[in-house]
Parts: C-alpha cells; sequence; structure tokens
C-alpha cells in the first residue's frame, strides 16, 4: 500500500488549509471581476436602499454592480430570446446579487468582532503559494500581467484576496474538529465513481491544415478549394520522399500548432471533426494519412504517439481526490455557517422589494 504524506492521512489542518487556499483563489478572482473590491457599507443618501442587514444599508447600486456584468454577457443573444426569459434571468441574477452581498456583510461583521487582522505579507505570501502551485507555475509579475490583460486590477483582487483569507481566518478555528477526510474516505469515492478515473483511448499526431484562400471576394469558392487541395496534395508528395514533416508544417500550415511543428497532443474520440478523429484513430504511429478535408481546408496527419485505454490507479489520484472532499466538506460548512448568521440577523427590505425566494451564493 502506498505510503501517504502526513498531510494527507486524515484531513488535518495543513491539507484543509491549503485546499481553502486553492477554494479563496479562485472565489476571489471571481469577486474582482464582478467589481467588488471595495464597496461601502452605508447607502448615499442619493441611492435607494436595496436591503438592510443588521442596520447596515446595501444600495441598489450596489446590486446593480453585480447585476449588469452578468446581464451584458447575454446582450448579443437577448434579442434573440423571449423577453420573458430574460426578465427571468435578470431576476435569478438579482437574488443572487442581493444574497451574495448579505453574506459578505454577515461574514465582515464577523471578521470584525473576532479582531482579525491579514497583513500585506500575509496576502503576497499566500498569493506566491497559490501561484507556485499551479501548472505551469507563475510568478507574482506574471500574474500581474495576466490580470492586466483582462482589464483586472491587481491591488483589487490583493484586497479581495485579503478578505477571503480574512474569511479564512474566522471559519478555520470552527471546523477544526468537522472537517476530516481519510484515506478510506478517498478509496470508498475511487470505488463509487469509476467512470470519472477512466482514460479513453487516446492518439498523439501533428498536422499541416491547408485552408482555401477566400480572402478575395471575387474568387470562386470551388476554384479556392481546388487551390488549397493540390498544395496540399503537393506537401503530401514532398513527405513521403523525405522532407522533414515538422518543417514543412512550420512554413505552411494554418493552424496554430504550426510553431510546434504541427504538434496537437494527445487527443481523445470527440475533441476533434469526425473526418480527422476517424483519419487519426486509424493510423498507427509513424504513419501518414492520405489527405483528409474538413470544414476547415485539407490535413495531412501523422500519428505520433499511441495510449490505450485505461483506469487511473487510486495511487495516482488519491490525494487529489482527498483535497476535493475537503473542499466539498469546507463548501458545506461555509455554506451551513452563512445560513445560521442569517437565521439570526435582521435582514429588512423596503417595502416591494422582497425576493420571491434565497439561495446561498456561496
Amino acid at each position: 500500500m502506498r505510503r501517504y504524506p502526513e498531510q494527507f492521512k486524515c484531513g488535518n489542518a495543513r491539507s484543509k488549509r491549503q485546499s481553502f487556499l486553492l477554494f479563496i483563489f479562485y472565489v476571489s478572482l471571481c469577486f474582482v471581476a464582478w467589481g467588488l473590491a471595495c464597496r461601502p457599507k452605508a447607502p448615499a443618501e442619493t441611492d435607494n436602499v436595496a436591503v438592510t442587514i443588521n442596520g447596515v444599508g446595501i444600495t441598489e447600486s450596489e446590486v446593480e454592480a453585480l447585476v449588469q456584468p452578468e446581464l451584458d454577457k447575454i446582450a448579443a443573444k437577448a434579442a434573440q430570446l423571449p423577453p420573458e426569459f430574460t426578465e427571468q434571468y435578470e431576476k435569478q441574477v438579482r437574488q443572487w446579487a442581493l444574497e451574495k452581498l448579505i453574506s459578505e456583510q454577515l461574514l465582515d461583521e464577523k471578521v470584525k468582532e473576532a479582531r482579525i487582522i491579514v497583513t500585506e505579507e500575509e496576502v503576497i505570501s499566500q498569493i506566491r503559494e497559490i501561484l507556485a502551485a499551479q501548472k505551469p507555475p507563475l510568478s507574482l509579475e506574471q500574474y500581474r500581467e495576466r490580470l492586466k490583460e483582462h482589464g483586472q486590477s491587481f491591488d483589487e483582487y490583493k484586497m479581495e484576496f485579503r478578505k477571503q483569507l480574512g474569511y479564512q481566518k474566522l471559519m478555520e478555528p470552527q471546523w477544526a474538529d468537522e472537517i476530516n477526510v481519510t484515506e478510506d474516505d478517498a478509496r470508498k469515492y475511487y470505488s463509487e465513481n469509476p467512470k470519472q478515473f477512466e482514460i479513453s483511448e487516446q492518439v498523439r499526431a501533428s498536422h499541416i491544415l491547408i485552408k482555401p484562400d477566400t480572402s478575395d471576394p471575387n474568387i470562386d469558392p470551388n476554384e479556392a478549394k481546388a487551390t488549397a487541395k493540390a498544395k496540399a496534395q503537393d506537401l503530401l508528395k514532398q513527405i513521403t520522399e523525405g522532407a522533414d514533416f515538422a518543417e514543412l508544417a512550420k512554413a505552411n500550415s494554418g493552424c496554430p500548432s504550426a510553431a510546434k511543428g504541427g504538434d496537437l497532443g494527445f487527443f481523445s474520440k470527440g475533441q476533434m471533426v469526425a473526418p480527422f478523429e476517424k483519419a487519426a484513430f486509424d493510423l498507427k504511429p509513424g504513419q501518414l494519412s492520405d489527405i483528409v478535408e474538413t470544414k476547415f481546408g485539407y490535413h495531412i496527419i501523422k500519428v505520433t504517439d499511441r495510449k490505450d485505454a485505461q483506469v487511473i490507479p487510486f495511487e495516482q489520484t488519491g490525494d487529489d481526490i482527498i483535497n476535493g472532499l475537503v473542499r466539498k466538506k469546507q463548501a458545506e460548512f461555509i455554506k451551513n455557517y452563512i445560513q445560521s448568521l442569517k437565521d439570526k440577523a435582521d435582514i429588512v427590505y423596503p417595502p416591494g422589494k422582497e425576493p420571491e425566494s434565497m439561495s446561498n451564493p456561496l
């Protein structure tokens, strides 16, 4: 039997902390994207109150700051959808936004009561730890640039991450004796969910894609296709006569994989368009296809490796199962904890603004 590192044997504090850090990493990413970095705790006189929690008002503008980005995501399709669908969707998003803001306010109150402080050093240290665990690892500067590329502010993200670390410090003492996951738990999950650990047959292939040139609106599409096919046939002839496949792919392929000599890596059935898939899975490693036509153009396919269908052994996935079960229990604990805070809180909606039903967003 495999010997597990100590932190995986019983879901102890270290593994739970690491799981929670990963959990809040992605949660805080979403919070930044939704524009919650610096929410005021009291309504402006000119802003309508959406709900009051223990005497603290949340304004309509704060709710709108969450709702509008979600509506913008479906704006392009909204015109094609029935009006009643859009109205119902907007209601659901509004309820979600209200619930999230209420949950945050209640947690913020508890963090303040507990006099929990999260330092700048803690925030940076934890972010670095999580980025180092990514595949591939990221530096702080790389991540800062990635956020910038997506129109996000690192300072806002850091502020939200600090808030989530405060929630972590609030939660940890309360779930210390309640979140335990053993190797036996992981083995039980493994045996009860066999499909999750099956890997279907895979092939690794490289290809050269020749696309018909349709940049000239006056050109006959059939003529463009014939020209592209002729070029593909010429390249296939060069390869069969000894030309280097990777070099020809770099120089001629219209696929982004050209930079890697046409290499597409491993893929399973169902990931490629049907004609390409059939040709690739019919080949043995080292074999070359004939010209294969798809909706993208004309392909020359070379299979370079193959993996039979397999089941991932428990020894390779046990640690991931344990961490996944820990995260699931943490999420359930957080949900129940927030609900207990709501049950005790004084939550007041202005007349006519009461939600139809409530559900916990965290």
